[in-house]
């Protein structure tokens, strides 16, 4: 097991040796992208879908804006507090995201298969479901990080920030921040799925007697909802490496150089 100080016996922030520090040459990343989204979204703020990409894209920017600087720093420089930043945003905006994708399956679900009564969810309702995503979030990661930012050891985080969890932790926290919302969402695509199959068949012998502005309503439905699943499917195949190595019993200290690869590589 890994041997730890409390912060207050770490010593104070030291600048490693310029001549040992590794070069990190970071490509463009499109986080104007996020930013762009952002902008554009705030025109139609008031829908329930544009909130929950709001809340995405503002998880994605925060990775480009706080994690990666700091991801960097720790290639110079290693203190507690900053390995108490760098864990801490790594791991909410984490479990942010997901969570997010989560609220994006129940809104397409809702949508697609009970769409009077989405017509019917105000705004502020789905605010308080993205607020509820964040607060959970930080809360659930401070309880699961608590030891490991209580007692991380400045002598021994040059260039890596490390944590380590018990094999208890390790599994509760991939099941709940991974399998479980991969199955939630499974599930109600595959609903989604079910119903958009029915009602392309539907639409085919309505065209004639309905008008054509309900059936391009339920087409553009249908096409946010499997837009969204794309996104979603690639999201989780970018994060099965981690979580499938996790379950079968791997190391679950992660050091800086594979919590980089793992950073570049999810986001």
């Amino acid at each position: 097991s890994r041997h730890f100080r409390r912060p207050g016996d770490s010593p104070p922030c030291e600048p490693a040796d310029k001549g040992e520090t590794p070069q990190l040459k970071l490509g463009e990343r499109p986080y104007q992208l996020s930013i762009l989204t952002i902008i554009s979204v705030f025109r139609h703020f008031q829908t329930t879908t544009n909130i929950i990409l709001l809340s995405m894209a503002v998880s994605d920017l925060l990775v480009g804006l706080a994690v990666m600087p700091l991801m960097i720093v720790t290639l110079d420089f290693c203190c507690s507090f900053i390995c108490f930043l760098f864990d801490l945003l790594s791991f909410v905006l984490t479990c942010a995201s997901i969570g997010n994708m989560v609220l994006i399956s129940v809104d397409r679900y809702v949508a697609i298969c009970y769409p009077l009564r989405y017509s019917s969810i105000k705004p502020s309702t789905v605010k308080i479901f993205v607020s509820v995503c964040w607060i959970s979030s930080i809360i659930y990661n401070l309880i699961l990080l608590k030891d490991n930012l209580l007692h991380i050891d400045s002598s021994s985080c040059y260039k890596k920030c490390p944590f380590s969890l018990n094999d208890i932790s390790a599994i509760v926290d991939v099941f709940i921040t991974f399998y479980v919302p991969l199955t939630v969402i499974i599930v109600l695509y595959t609903r989604v799925f079910v119903v958009a199959v029915t009602q392309a068949r539907a639409m085919r012998s309505r065209v004639s007697t309905t008008g054509s502005k309900t059936v391009s309503a339920m087409k553009s439905e249908l096409r946010a909802a499997r837009t969204l699943g794309i996104v979603i499917l690639f999201f989780f195949i970018c994060f099965l490496p981690y979580y499938v190595a996790s379950l079968i019993g791997q190391d679950m200290n992660i050091e800086a150089s594979t919590g980089q690869h793992l950073l570049f590589f999810m986001f």
